[in-house]
């Protein structure tokens, strides 16, 4: 008997494809966004101060929840602007102020993300002096 798909089944066909277009979203962002690519040059010398200072496991986990949200915000924002120019190409001061929110949101974690950079290894910096 011929097991029917229905839209509880996990289709690993689906499932391999929709990785695959949330790959092109984030490589289309870190091509596309001079932000994103000044986020990534940010985070690969985080990990790399890191691996340098051998930062716990509890450090580790803030670092890359930090470095997660710093990214996910950049392309929720990115995601933002590209709608909002396809729904309103022309100039609207509605539309500029939502791109200022979700600009607004990217600070707001990037500012996080310094100050838990700052928590974990401004002690370790410290220390070598």
């Amino acid at each position: 008997m011929k097991r029917k798909n229905t839209s509880r089944s996990i289709s690993v066909k689906r499932l391999i494809k929709s990785f695959g277009y949330a790959v092109s979203g984030i490589r289309q962002v870190v091509w596309q966004e001079q932000n994103a690519r000044i986020h990534l040059l940010t985070a690969l010398c985080t990990v790399i101060a890191g691996c340098c200072f051998r930062i716990s496991a509890a450090e580790w986990m803030a670092i890359v929840l930090a470095i997660g949200g710093v990214m996910a915000a950049e392309t929720f924002n990115t995601s933002i602007e590209a709608l909002s120019d396809t729904v309103s190409p022309e100039h609207s001061e509605n539309i500029r102020q939502v791109k200022d929110f979700a600009a607004g949101a990217v600070l707001i974690v990037a500012l996080a993300a310094a100050a838990v950079g700052l928590i974990v290894f401004l002690p370790k910096i410290m220390a070598l002096f």
